[in-house]
């Protein structure tokens, strides 16, 4: 049985989560601060923790940083609706996913789960040493095998659909063109290059994400291009 920590201020969130989680078998510890969820991870044997971002005596960033001194262990954010400043510091600095309130139980398992997954099968160690292996978060894209997995799940993709992702992969974070896309994936002068990209990134989303309408990986920057995040 594996144990999750869910921290927030809000006693009926942490008290709908712990219902949730339960349902699923999982053994829940509680915390209502920042300094209790750090003192939880110390004390106790957990896998997972979900963890709110705006709470009293320490905030959820404070709180991850000093787990993560110490643990690799996935943790999930939980925030509010318009923070996007947050989400993004929180990604970057050592969160494996989040969850925007209100939440969908649905969405919260699967994502517990994923995590879960992840973690167990990679181990405690998310370093890959290995040169034909790109490994972002949950997506892994092993280009000696031609194969990809989400989570340890894997995932049937096309020759395009796979070079593209490749591209992507290769320059986290760097924003491509439709066009550049076209140019790196077709080898061929971007003659509506627009449509065709946007077509083949829907497709890729809908396989690699949870929830392909709030994409935790494929990334638009409107009117800019694409960018693996």
């Amino acid at each position: 049985m594996y144990s999750i920590l869910v921290c927030d201020d809000e006693k009926d969130i942490v008290e709908a989560l712990t219902i949730y989680l339960e349902s699923e078998g999982y053994n829940i510890y509680k915390a209502y601060n920042g300094v209790q969820a750090v003192e939880m991870v110390e004390n106790n044997d957990i896998q997972l923790v979900l963890l709110d971002i705006m709470m009293p005596e320490m905030d959820g960033i404070t709180a991850m940083n000093m787990i993560r001194k110490k643990s690799n262990l996935p943790i999930i954010l939980l925030t509010a609706k318009g923070e996007d400043t947050d989400k993004v510091l929180g990604l970057s600095v050592g969160a494996d996913d989040y969850i925007t309130k209100p939440f969908n139980p649905v969405e919260v398992i699967a994502r517990v789960k994923a995590q879960l997954r992840r973690y167990i099968t990679l181990g405690s160690s998310a370093i890959n040493d290995k040169k034909d292996k790109l490994i972002i978060r949950g997506i892994e894209l092993d280009d000696k095998a031609k194969s990809v997995t989400s989570d340890g799940n894997p995932i049937a993709l096309t020759p395009i659909e796979y070079k593209i992702l490749k591209l992507l992969m290769e320059n986290p974070g760097v924003v491509y063109s439709p066009k550049q896309i076209y140019r790196e994936v077709w080898q061929d002068a971007p003659l509506g290059a627009e449509g065709t990209v946007a077509v083949h990134i829907r497709h890729l989303r809908e396989k690699i994400e949870i929830n392909p309408s709030e994409p935790r990986y494929l990334k638009v920057v409107w009117g800019q291009g694409y960018k693996f995040e």
